[in-house]
């Protein structure tokens, strides 16, 4: 079972000597992947546990939030799939001043005295310390100096082009779901509590479970067809991610909300997981309230021929 250590204050002996890597994951898509199997790998060869040492807030979302990549996966999908691929521990430190301001012998001493890494794995444009002065020749020097490996590791191609969360966040906000699919080794999906709206879409003869996404940016925006894993259950139904620019002039931050068919069950306060598999249409304000109505009816229409046809 993986295990989050939050900060070094939360660092105990088991923690040390990991085979680590570093670094945002965000998606653990299959370039991810690769990477962990090898530090997993080398972990068991050498009988020690995994570790991987990630920010949060990650280092661009710090310096401007609203200007800094919207997020595949929020931190804890991020680590329900780091577990799938077996690693041990997760280090989450939080990246402020503090962190920006630390210096290249800094931040090899976190490696070396804090964490006492038996093996690094990290890319080899990898850039550390202040000003991003630290590079890959000053680790392996340290790992010589010190007595850890590092080793650098490849970019992992797809279909003759490089595998990264930015080109599955391009895939996304295209639609191209099964392409982003491929890329990940998983299908897209958000997962989260529903929370109590303003009970609207009840109104409309819709009613939708709400899914705050804590975030300022989402990957995707629009209407999709869906499907919706709840408990053990598999359903279908339609989502909207977006402001909901017809109510009140749009809200301050994304919202997923998600229609189930034939579904009308209490699930407040439940964890619900929607799988994206196509796009309806773009997120639109509309006149008013009927033509918001009419607009849902038809989307509704169309997811349910999506799933029809597949």
């Amino acid at each position: 079972m993986i295990e989050v250590v939050r900060g070094l204050a939360n660092l105990r002996d088991r923690h040390r000597g990991c085979v680590v890597t570093i670094g945002n994951f965000d998606g653990v898509h299959l370039g991810h992947q690769a990477i962990l199997g090898q530090v997993t790998a080398r972990a068991k060869a050498l009988g020690k546990p995994s570790m991987l040492v990630c920010f949060e807030p990650q280092p661009r979302e710090f310096f401007d939030h609203y200007d800094a990549p919207a997020r595949l996966t929020r931190f804890r999908e991020k680590v329900e799939l780091l577990a799938q691929q077996g690693l041990d521990h997760v280090l989450c430190l939080k990246f402020d001043d503090k962190t920006r301001a630390m210096t290249t012998a800094e931040f090899i001493s976190l490696l070396t005295d804090q964490l006492e890494v038996t093996a690094l794995f990290v890319g080899d444009d990898f850039r550390f310390g202040s000003n991003r002065e630290g590079s890959f020749a000053e680790l392996q020097a340290a790992g010589q100096a010190k007595g850890f490996e590092v080793t650098n590791f490849y970019t992992f191609v797809y279909d003759s082009d490089r595998v990264s969360s930015t080109r599955i966040r391009a895939c996304l906000a295209a639609g191209e779901f099964e392409l982003a699919e491929a890329l990940l080794g998983h299908p897209y999906a958000i997962t989260g509590k529903v929370v109590y709206g303003r009970q609207l879409g009840r109104t409309l003869g819709v009613p939708t479970a709400n899914i705050q996404l804590h975030r300022y940016v989402a990957p995707i925006a629009g209407v999709f067809a869906v499907e919706v894993l709840l408990g053990e259950a598999s359903l279908l139904g339609v989502a909207n991610v977006g402001v909901r620019p017809t109510i009140d002039g749009g809200a301050a931050r994304p919202i997923l909300e998600v229609h189930i068919f034939d579904h009308d069950a209490d699930i407040y306060g439940s964890r619900v997981k929607a799988v994206f598999r196509h796009k309806i249409r773009e997120e639109k304000k509309f006149a008013g309230l009927e033509q918001l109505k009419e607009a849902i009816a038809q989307d509704i229409v169309k997811a349910k021929e999506h799933f029809a046809a597949r």
